[in-house]
């Protein structure tokens, strides 16, 4: 049985609050309360496969010192976004 769209909301932002390092899970696990609510499937997708890259490589992708990957590209510039407050 597929999975629900409000069940797929809350196993991610799960995922999110709980990457494993303290700072991931407030970076991931606020923006994910913030955004994941609204997202459709294209964005919880993105958002899901950015789950599964490592911390230190968001973190990387996040303060530009290394760049995003295309397949990310939309889901961390909104996390960019929010997290540097330039929405």
């Amino acid at each position: 049985m597929p999975e629900s769209p409000d069940t797929r909301r809350k196993r991610l932002m799960f995922r999110a609050w709980h990457r494993g390092t303290r700072e991931s899970d407030l970076l991931l696990g606020r923006f994910a309360e913030a955004r994941v609510p609204g997202f459709g499937a294209m964005e919880l997708d993105q958002f899901e496969a950015l789950l599964t890259e490592s911390d230190p490589d968001i973190y990387d992708w996040l303060t530009e010192r290394q760049a995003t990957p295309p397949a990310h590209g939309a889901v961390m510039l909104l996390l960019k976004r929010f997290s540097f407050k330039t929405e």
